[in-house]
């Protein structure tokens, strides 16, 4: 998760305005900040939709910042 805190601070958060959009403490969030914890896949998902990225990107897994093209819902 190395890249969680170049992302907010890309985007002038703070750890404390994150760790409200995650319903975490700030010591909490800057644990992940610092990869002491590992995110779980809700808050990736929660980050990925806030900073208009993909779960990828914030990994580190890729270096391309605009996210995935999203599919259509599907419709029973």
């Amino acid at each position: 998760m190395t890249r969680l805190r170049g992302v907010s601070e890309d985007n002038d958060f703070l750890q404390k305005d994150i760790a409200k959009l995650l319903n975490l403490s700030q010591q909490q969030y800057s644990r992940y900040e610092n990869e002491e914890n590992q995110l779980d896949y809700d808050g990736l998902i929660k980050l990925a939709l806030f900073y208009h990225t993909s779960i990828d990107y914030i990994l580190g897994l890729t270096n391309q910042k605009e996210p995935y093209p999203r599919k259509e819902k599907v419709r029973n």
